[in-house]
């Protein structure tokens, strides 16, 4: 991957080579964090739920579409989602590959 081509990245003071993009800010407790892969056609829960926990989508290759409630948000390599758990919702691969997104639980 060219440097070039990291948009919306910066590099910090002090470094060489080094691209960085802020993902999210304070989000709150940290419940537990996990790497997902989702193979072409996967990703659930096949209906979609609620709970008391907000998940914080990173896709970090491939592609994801998030159902949510009555929409749907597309989130592409290095963007990332708050989905409250109030609303219903699944998160499928939206590509012909194999997807690999972060999820950390937070409340």
């Amino acid at each position: 991957m060219d440097f070039n081509d990291l948009k919306d990245f910066i590099t910090p003071a002090d470094h060489l080579l080094f691209r960085v993009k802020k993902l999210f800010g304070r989000e709150g407790k940290i419940i537990d964090a996990a790497i997902a892969y989702l193979e072409p056609g996967g990703g659930g829960p096949v209906e979609m739920h609620t709970h008391r926990h907000d998940h914080l989508f990173i896709v970090t290759s491939g592609q994801v579409r998030i159902r949510l409630g009555d929409s749907e948000r597309i989130l592409n390599p290095t963007e990332s989602c708050r989905v409250p758990g109030c609303i219903a919702h699944a998160v499928w691969n939206h590509t012909d590959q194999t997807t690999v997104m972060i999820g950390i639980s937070v409340e």
